[in-house]
């Protein structure tokens, strides 16, 4: 006779094990239904996948990691929870690329157990889907069999449906993120450094980092020949393991943007949105976007030596000189290269002045004139050094009333053994950020690992290099920037964030090395200042040759680095761009427009004024015949009245384009 009690419980239980076997993968999907991800274990390895309007973007992709001297996050993995978020808000950043910023997303937070290997050892990953795209990371909660521990390396991979055309950088080789972008299939890449920028067959573009990046290693990715998989690869310490995990419990998030084409995946605040909230008060008083002018092109020049001497260029009167220039000019600072002791040695003081360079008498100088003086930290590399004296190099400044430094970080490896972006450089740049957050200094890094959205939480990190700028120009044996450079900097390098590129070289000959051309028709080098996002905007050139162009010039002095809002009236990686950025608090728009290697005819539409506004259109544009490679000066200065209704038309030489400030009329 069959217990009936006993029967119902047995058929329960296989019910439970038909339905644990068939389970279905985890689910979260954008606000507006978009973007869709799935989580699921198989065989006890986790794996994700995501789709974007019902297409697969990433295949099953899997997720863990190698541990040192303890059982890996790798396999052998059930669901212990799941938890589920919703957020949205809106947040003003103190600087940027526009006023607000959205931050809508809805979140799964999946907590994973093992069961043999490390049994009961937890490890959370959190994945948070935007209507742009996806960003998670990895939890690692402090618990009895894992407290301080290692991470050998990470096995995230990204499995993409199809093989994209790809622009990326390799990540060995090239010092500093200073390489021109390659355009590859993404399995001819190799070992490339984030963020890897993608366009599908349908046009669809993808940009694939990391934001938030804390007390952890950078990450590069791995391509396969004739595989459509990427895989994570972390920045070593000259000892070979990746990451010390100790209080910092969480890795960097990964970040794959998603958009219809470039102009909107440049538009995307992913990036921004993974990062904390400003954790610096009062920041928007010492932190002000603005031009500045340098002691700096000079150099490059051979017309003047960092180091003292009979052509020293960081001398009180040359510096004197240049603020004079500034204040007639509409311009905020003056950075001030080859101050210190001593750059014949680069045994670098960050206290002590050469004796032809008077810090307290230039800062007077410069109140009274009101311009900045910029200060200079070039380390060389060398952190020791550089951690000895960085607190009283700041307080000098901060005494001094200043609230800019530029920091640089030239050589091979920090402290002649680790690389810039592993995690003992990312640790250093943190340690530099918060100290010149305590001394009201804002920084534009040099050689610094690559950018990801740290400015939201420390906006005193206004910008940074980590980009073949332009100085390439100068000294570059294979002739300076190609054409293409600058119209693809934009959807690579700058989806990390501002760029120090240093635009607006005005005299093109290069005394020095005559080979070496800057590659751009001078209308161009003035579109750059808008394309080329930094809310510190250097202009490059000597001042004599800006006074030697006074009508081009015009354009620079006007244009704003803060910003209310920004778009992309039309763009191709590669080929050409226009950008038109609406100043903050205030009416104008401020377009640039450029080209690649091939001439063209922008077609910019005006789509983006006030409807049933008036404006005056002030064009600078190439000249007739202007061309990078034969005649790059000329430059036609034109007005014209436009409304929202307007299309403007404008030809564009080889490496040429165009600069245009809109100015709203009053209404008659």
């Amino acid at each position: 006779m069959i217990n009936l009690k006993n029967y119902i419980i047995a058929l329960t239980a296989m019910a439970c094990g038909t339905l644990c076997c068939a389970a279905k993968p985890i689910a979260v999907t954008s606000p507006d239904g978009s973007v869709s991800l799935e989580f699921d274990t198989k065989d006890g390895v986790p794996y994700y996948s995501v789709k974007r309007n019902g297409k697969s973007i990433l295949n099953d992709s899997r997720l863990g990691m190698k541990l040192k001297d303890a059982p890996d996050f790798a396999e052998d993995f059930s669901v212990k929870s799941t938890e589920r978020d919703s957020h949205s808000e809106t947040w003003q950043p103190v600087w940027g690329e526009e006023s607000s910023i959205d931050n809508n997303y809805n979140e799964l937070r999946v907590s994973l157990q093992q069961k043999k290997l490390a049994p009961g050892r937890n490890l959370a990953v959190v994945f948070r889907v935007f209507n742009d795209g996806i960003g998670f990371r990895y939890e690692f909660p402090r618990q009895q069999s894992l407290q301080d521990f290692v991470i050998m390396d990470e096995l995230t991979e990204f499995a993409f449906n199809e093989c994209p055309v790809t622009w990326n950088i390799p990540a060995e080789g090239y010092r500093f993120y200073e390489a021109l972008f390659r355009k590859l299939p993404l399995d001819s890449m190799g070992k490339v450094s984030t963020p890897v920028t993608m366009r599908c067959a349908d046009g669809t573009h993808m940009a694939l980092h990391e934001a938030n990046l804390t007390d952890y290693a950078a990450m590069n990715l791995q391509a396969t020949p004739g595989s459509n998989m990427l895989k994570a690869e972390l920045t070593p310490w000259q000892s070979g393991e990746k990451v010390f995990v100790t209080d910092v419990r969480v890795s960097p998030w990964r970040t794959l943007i998603i958009a219809d084409n470039a102009g909107d995946m440049a538009l995307s605040r992913i990036m921004l949105n993974l990062n904390e909230p400003c954790a610096i008060e009062n920041a928007e008083e010492f932190c002000v976007p603005q031009r500045y002018l340098g002691v700096w092109w000079c150099y490059h020049m051979k017309t003047a030596t960092w180091e003292a001497g009979d052509r020293h260029g960081a001398t009180t009167d040359n510096v004197k000189r240049y603020m004079d220039f500034a204040a007639r000019n509409n311009f905020g600072g003056v950075l001030v290269e080859g101050w210190n002791y001593d750059w014949a040695t680069w045994d670098f003081s960050f206290t002590r002045p050469y004796e032809d360079f008077d810090i307290a008498e230039l800062n007077r100088y410069g109140r009274e004139k009101g311009v900045a003086l910029i200060g200079h930290h070039e380390t060389g590399g060398r952190i020791a050094n550089y951690e000895r004296q960085m607190e009283d190099g700041m307080k000098l400044y901060a005494d001094n009333g200043m609230n800019y430094v530029k920091t640089g970080y030239v050589g091979d490896m920090l402290d002649d053994k680790e690389l810039h972006s592993s995690q003992f450089g990312v640790r250093h740049y943190r340690k530099v950020i918060e100290t010149a957050a305590h001394h009201r200094l804002a920084i534009d890094n040099h050689e610094p690992v690559m950018p990801t959205g740290l400015q939201r939480t420390y906006p005193n990190l206004m910008t940074q290099e980590g980009v073949r700028g332009q100085e390439w120009d100068a000294w570059c044996p294979e002739g300076g920037n190609p054409p293409s450079h600058t119209v693809t900097l934009p959807f690579t390098r700058g989806l990390a964030g501002p760029m120090d590129f240093t635009p607006v070289t005005f005299r093109f000959e290069n005394p020095v090395m005559p080979q070496t051309h800057v590659n751009t028709t001078l209308a161009k080098q003035l579109a750059l200042f808008v394309i080329l996002y930094s809310p510190l905007q250097m202009a490059s050139d000597e001042i004599e040759n800006y006074e030697a162009n006074p009508g081009p010039f015009k354009f620079v002095c006007d244009c704003p680095t803060d910003w209310d809002r920004t778009v992309f009236p039309e763009a191709e990686i590669g080929r050409y761009i226009t950008t038109a950025r609406k100043e903050k608090g205030g009416d104008s728009w401020f377009v640039g427009s450029a080209t690649g290697d091939e001439a063209r005819t922008a077609s910019i539409n005006l789509s983006f004024l006030d409807p049933g506004c008036t404006y005056r259109a002030t064009i600078y544009r190439d000249g007739e015949n202007a061309n990078y490679d034969t005649d790059p000066y000329p430059v036609l200065i034109e007005q014209k009245d436009v409304t929202s209704d307007t299309v403007l038309s404008i030809p564009q030489g080889r490496s040429g384009g165009c600069a245009i400030k809109l100015t709203k009329l009053a209404a008659k």
